[in-house]
């Protein structure tokens, strides 16, 4: 069981003051983040791409770069790459470069995104959503697989024996796919023998449940091996020393977040009271002392065979000491209760 953090680099208005940090200072902070996750002990860091002014991390394999050279061991996402309105072979030298630098760590969380703003940025039309992102997981899968490229498609000039360089230290460069729940996505991911990362932000996890059995069943059909394929989950969370603390700190930056997200959606008002039936032990937020959080994640991976956690902290913007902590807490005691836990329960399975 992998244990890590995701961001995406939030700038938006303090809740208390108005005031809206600076995207330099935000990249500054997430790098700090990464190091101290590294430090702790945890496995994984994801930084989500997004192009718009309340997120500071439009390019997260440069962020991730940063990070590589002072940190040792923790792995290196994208959460995801919005791969529909970019270029496969401008992703793939990214990521290998990044691979190169942190020796070996990197990933590519390949999604279509929930947001649009980089289709018109890249000149992408809306209508093209889905054939977009088949053809250029296609390209990229392609070019990971072999050095020289032959390929042709609708929406990007084709390439002639080409070759696309620099290669990864990693052979191949894992390649995960990133969905919201969509079935289509999960059968995807499987067919093609792709690792898989669910974003459980809402409901009750153990709905994930028949997702993650529709992809063990495609990754059967297509004759992939499951052992060698991790289910992951991204969820909204927060740590603190007790569960009120937690609480009361995560909420208003939530809130104010949600809030914003749903004027433009058309969502209800998010109130205290859907935060904390969210909060609840069958709810998607994962917010509370360490041993909260721990049994919510262990719970998580008996019922639902989630094999990698992502805690996603911050939601908007919250004081860069809290987010220190709950990265520090996650590490220190949430990882390690959860890690004992799943293998004793292992052990007990096998028996």
């Amino acid at each position: 069981m992998e244990i890590g953090v995701s961001t995406f680099v939030e700038t938006t208005p303090d809740v208390e003051t108005g005031e809206v940090i600076s995207h330099a200072q935000r990249i500054r902070e997430v790098i700090e983040e990464i190091v101290l996750a590294d430090q702790v002990g945890l496995d994984v860091f994801g930084v989500g791409e997004h192009h718009r002014k309340d997120y500071a991390a439009s390019s997260p394999a440069v962020i991730l770069a940063a990070a590589a050279s002072q940190t040792k061991r923790i792995r290196l996402t994208s959460a995801v790459t919005v791969l529909s309105s970019a270029d496969p072979v401008r992703v793939f030298q990214d990521f290998s470069t990044l691979d190169g630098i942190s020796n070996g760590r990197a990933e590519i969380m390949a999604g279509r995104g929930s947001f649009i703003e980089s289709f018109p940025l890249f000149g992408q039309d809306l209508k093209d959503y889905d054939e977009l992102f088949e053809e250029k997981l296609e390209l990229l899968l392609k070019i990971r697989e072999s050095e020289n490229v032959t390929w042709k498609g609708g929406h990007r000039p084709a390439i002639q024996n080409r070759g696309v360089y620099p290669r990864p230290e990693q052979n191949p460069l894992p390649v995960w796919i990133g969905s919201g729940g969509n079935s289509d996505s999960v059968i995807r991911a499987g067919l093609l023998g792709l690792p898989l990362v669910l974003a459980i932000i809402g409901g009750s996890p153990l709905q994930f449940e028949p997702l993650v059995q529709l992809y063990k069943k495609a990754v059967n059909h297509a004759g992939h091996d499951i052992t060698k394929l991790p289910v992951a989950s991204h969820s909204h969370g927060f740590v603190a020393e007790t569960t009120q603390i937690a609480a009361d700190k995560f909420f208003p930056s939530t809130q104010q977040a949600m809030n914003t997200l749903g004027r433009e959606r058309g969502w209800g008002q998010y109130t205290r009271s859907s935060f904390d039936a969210a909060r609840s032990f069958e709810g998607a937020l994962y917010v509370g002392d360490p041993k909260t959080v721990a049994e919510k994640i262990i719970h998580l991976r008996k019922n639902v065979g989630i094999t990698r956690f992502m805690l996603h902290v911050p939601v908007g913007t919250m004081p860069h000491d809290d987010v220190m902590k709950a990265i520090e807490l996650l590490g220190e005691e949430v990882a390690p209760m959860v890690q004992e836990e799943i293998s004793r329960w292992e052990e007990e399975s096998k028996g």
